[in-house]
């Protein structure tokens, strides 16, 4: 049985942890779309991204992540968001979400928008479950054929 007590925690973008998961996330999405070339416009670093939070199983062991890019006042992006296989199905995804709503909240983003892409068919039913409807592409989202976009008023 799948223990779905999950510690969701902010911490540094270069805190291990994250960079571990965000790497696991670009490898698994590489082999997705058969190359690492399937981001549009400016990848997020510490200096763009307002919060990144880890969610932590009950050994404490770093199974997911999501970070918060505040855009024009009053909007915020998701952005890499990940959950490792072994945890798919057990809520931590909606933690995590759930977690980074409550901080652009705080943030005053009533906002978000997010980017996910034809190769993530699974990402697309979690986002639209979870509230969030289709948009047009924005930003540097606009023409390419790969992306979908949506976005949820808080």
């Amino acid at each position: 049985m799948i223990d779905c007590t999950f510690a969701i925690e902010p911490v540094a973008w270069d805190d291990p942890d994250a960079v571990r998961l965000r790497a696991a996330q670009r490898a698994e999405l590489d082999a997705r779309y058969g190359t690492d070339d399937h981001e549009p416009g400016a990848a997020p670093t510490a200096d763009t991204i307002a919060v990144f939070l880890v969610a932590r199983d009950a050994g404490g062991r770093a199974v997911a992540c999501g970070g918060l890019r505040p855009l024009e006042p009053g909007s915020g992006e998701i952005k890499r968001m990940y959950v490792e296989p072994a945890a798919r199905g057990t809520g931590v995804a909606t933690a995590v979400l759930r977690a980074l709503e409550d901080r652009a909240r705080a943030l005053g983003i009533g906002r978000l928008l997010l980017e996910t892409g034809t190769g993530q068919p699974d990402a697309i039913r979690f986002y639209q479950r979870e509230g969030y409807e289709p948009i047009d592409a924005y930003g540097p989202y606009v023409g390419e054929p790969l992306s979908r976009c949506f976005a949820r008023d808080l």
